[in-house]
């Protein structure tokens, strides 16, 4: 993962300072590539641990096209709380409801609210709605991931296997704008590649996440395709470190990255939809301690 780790030294190195919308600031560039053979392992930053459990149910979480956080709170993962908890605040502003506290709040995930058409912990058109229901004028919808896989197995060599995130329509409604804006698949020499565009990339806690997100998503989608691996390469947009990251980024660059570890998918699973938690295993991951920061809203 040096290449995760070159990108830490060039932000903290020639990054410009600027402010945010969470008031903390951050120091960044714009315009950064990182390029990853996913045959040489598993990219799985080392010299922090990342939290895989969350990787793996986001991910399944998108791909099933749900917006509601109550999937990723019973399992334990809780990376959307405090994006769905502010959503739910603004509705309530903005319909004259008196908001219940965090704790009732994601107990009552999946719950119909006094809010008309909302239940507590909707996100709105956010990914994973994009990534399988697109609207169309129609009223019909399209399943994005679906119809790349349909390509994939019979026209590998188009140019149009894309996915896109950013409904311009959507954006101004949804909980958070979507960071992980568009990708694109790639298909040489019986080998299946992945592009990301990333607009907005907070390169301590997210970037390592994203890379490993990505990552996952096209050895599942090359496993159900027949296809071999080929890179994931992440092109990032505003590429930044909040202001109170840069000594944990600092301290990270001072260890020596490990091998990286292999992941292995259940061959019994055919679809990219089937797959379960427990269907993924991964081996060898020996990363340094976590180092703690703290968030930035």
């Amino acid at each position: 993962m040096k290449q995760y780790l070159n990108l830490l030294s060039e932000i903290l190195d020639r990054g410009v300072v600027r402010g945010d919308r969470t008031g903390t600031g951050t120091k960044g560039i714009f315009g950064y590539q990182m390029r990853f053979n996913l045959a040489d392992g598993f990219p799985l930053l080392t010299t922090k641990k990342v939290f895989l459990k969350g990787v793996i149910h986001e991910l399944l979480w998108f791909l099933s096209g749900d917006t509601n956080i109550k999937y990723l709170v019973d399992n334990g993962v809780h990376i959307w709380d405090s994006d769905a908890f502010r959503y739910y605040n603004e509705l309530c502003v903005k319909h004259g409801v008196l908001p219940v506290d965090l704790e009732t709040f994601l107990d009552a995930a999946g719950v119909e609210s006094p809010i008309e058409g909302y239940k507590f912990g909707d996100l709105n058109h956010v990914y994973g709605y994009q990534w399988r229901s697109w609207p169309k004028a129609s009223g019909e919808v399209v399943d994005q991931i679906q119809s790349v896989i349909d390509t994939l197995k019979t026209n590998p060599t188009s140019r149009r296997m894309i996915v896109s995130a950013w409904n311009v329509a959507d954006v101004e409604d949804m909980a958070l704008p979507p960071c992980h804006t568009m990708f694109q698949f790639f298909v040489a020499e019986g080998k299946l590649s992945c592009q990301l565009y990333q607009r907005s990339a907070d390169t301590f806690l997210g970037v390592p996440f994203n890379i490993a997100s990505y990552a996952l998503l096209t050895m599942m989608i090359a496993k159900e395709c027949g296809l071999e691996l080929g890179d994931f390469v992440h092109t990032l947009g505003d590429a930044h470190l909040y202001l109170n990251h840069l000594d944990q980024a600092a301290e990270q660059l001072e260890r020596e990255p490990r091998q990286l570890p292999k992941m292995h998918l259940n061959p019994e699973v055919k679809s990219i939809f089937d797959y379960k938690y427990e269907d993924f295993t991964l081996e060898g991951y020996d990363p340094h301690p976590a180092i703690k920061a703290p968030l930035s809203f």
